[in-house]
């Protein structure tokens, strides 16, 4: 299937030069297969890429204020944008200089004046194996059993919301839930059971988590995270009752001899520049043994700012 085919979902291409005439030649040669977005500054780049919404970057080397080198030197250094393809446009010939592009972290160099069915045959190729990158990624980072996050992308994922936490002073929240005497229901119903309970649970938090940003992991075993960005003390216990409420709902009347509940350690922060995620996680942890211990079935939740402890339950 080509590109062409795509067009629910066409892949965005920013191309970035300060010629009006070169933008128009590579739109007219981009129009039929891919969305075109245009900037003529570093600025509106750096601007536009923060969507996170672009799958390949034209890039001229000439530009106005920040040059198209240093341009990619900063989409490679953030994390956001580091795997974000940039193929640069430029009159510059010289082997040095299309050299000094690829050290930049460009993926490929077109000269002027451009070629349309070169640019074209370029771009559909960058585009195909960033898609390509980007599935396997994604299939790398998902639990197979359950369908959200694995633990390796909850450690990636924390880690990034925690430094944007910090950057922008704003809250961030986690959670850590542990599905209530999961090893008794498995011995009574077998693991076939226990799989489709884990399964039950992870659909229920993903409903319940659904904003851009907030990520579900499973943890480990029958434990689960939740990374609730911009989510601060007073509403991240509205969110713990609809969680607790949310899994013990049962689907079916065969279902209510087999009542699910999880226990919950939940924190929610303002990141200072001496905290760590580590810490937060750490307390997470400390709190769902709490929850287990003063009777399963609730949340035990901190404001790391005030030390505010509160518990909360379904009823």
């Amino acid at each position: 299937m080509g590109l062409s085919t795509l067009n629910v979902d066409r892949p965005r291409v920013l191309v970035a030069d300060d010629d009006p005439a070169t933008i128009l030649i590579i739109s007219n040669a981009l129009k039929d297969e891919f969305e075109v977005i245009r900037a003529a500054t570093g600025g509106e780049v750096l601007d536009r890429v923060a969507a996170n919404d672009i799958d390949l970057v034209l890039l001229d080397v000439l530009m106005p204020g920040i040059d198209g080198f240093d341009i990619c030197r900063r989409l490679k250094a953030d994390p956001a944008t580091a795997n974000l393809p940039v193929v640069f446009v430029t009159i510059l010939e010289d082997s040095l200089e299309e050299a000094r592009g690829f050290e930049a972290g460009g993926v490929d160099y077109i000269t002027k004046p451009v070629r349309p069915a070169i640019v074209r045959a370029r771009v559909r190729t960058h585009v195909e194996l960033k898609r390509t990158r980007d599935m396997l990624e994604h299939l790398a980072s998902r639990d197979p059993l359950t369908g959200v996050a694995n633990r390796r992308r909850f450690d990636e994922a924390f880690d990034e919301e925690w430094r944007r936490s910090q950057r922008a002073g704003t809250w961030l929240s986690l959670a850590i839930a542990d599905v209530d005497h999961f090893k008794r229901f498995n011995d009574r119903h077998g693991h076939l059971a226990g799989d489709e309970r884990l399964r039950r649970i992870a659909a229920s938090f993903t409903w319940h988590a659904r904003r851009a940003g907030d990520l579900v992991a499973r943890f480990g075993g029958e434990e689960f995270a939740l990374i609730l960005p911009r989510v601060d003390s007073v509403m991240m216990a509205a969110v713990l009752r609809n969680l607790l409420c949310g899994v013990s709902a049962p689907e079916t009347e065969e279902a209510e001899d087999r009542p699910i509940t999880v226990s919950i350690g939940a924190v929610s922060v303002v990141p200072s520049r001496d905290a760590t995620a580590r810490d937060a996680l750490g307390v997470a942890d400390d709190l769902l043994y709490a929850a287990k211990h003063e009777g399963r079935d609730r949340a035990v939740h901190v404001d790391l700012a005030t030390r505010l402890k509160t518990v909360v339950k379904r009823s």
